[in-house]
């Protein structure tokens, strides 16, 4: 069984909320159940860009820490299906707010791709005066979180 070298810091609150949305898919798929998909090949045609095998592992690691629960329906053939615990339900509010950031920022974020994949390609983009504004540390109020 693999054993961690370094201690993990469980009393900070962004560490704890890292380790439950901290993998790529996982996010999506806390979504995808809350917005009525159950089963495995349902979640997987909301979340297209992800392999069966990768929905399973994270749907695994959801199962381990509780936010989800499965339960196998009767009859032929058998099948699984996956809720959203009370707890999971406790991480829909913060899930709100990830996508309305990322809908306010979306374009931001998409010029930046854009410029990302240009320099790449040897394009020399330059970025608008809007994006720069956006760049500035002084817009943004620091926190420290841990």
């Amino acid at each position: 069984m693999y054993k961690r070298k370094i201690k993990e810091d469980l009393d900070c609150g962004l560490y704890v909320t890292m380790k439950i949305f901290g993998a790529k898919w996982k996010p999506c798929i806390i979504d995808a159940i809350a917005r009525g998909a159950k089963r495995p090949s349902e979640i997987h045609k909301q979340i297209t860009s992800t392999s069966p095998r990768v929905l399973d592992m994270q749907l695994r690691e959801l199962l381990d820490f509780g936010v989800v629960a499965r339960t196998i329906q009767s009859g032929y053939p058998l099948y699984v299906e996956y809720h959203l615990t009370p707890f999971g339900e406790s991480m829909l509010p913060v899930l709100a707010q990830m996508a309305q950031w990322g809908e306010t920022h979306k374009e931001f974020v998409k010029q930046r791709n854009e410029l990302v994949l240009g320099g790449l390609q040897g394009n020399s983009a330059s970025a608008s005066p809007d994006t720069e504004k956006h760049l500035r540390r002084g817009d943004v109020e620091m926190v420290s979180v841990c």
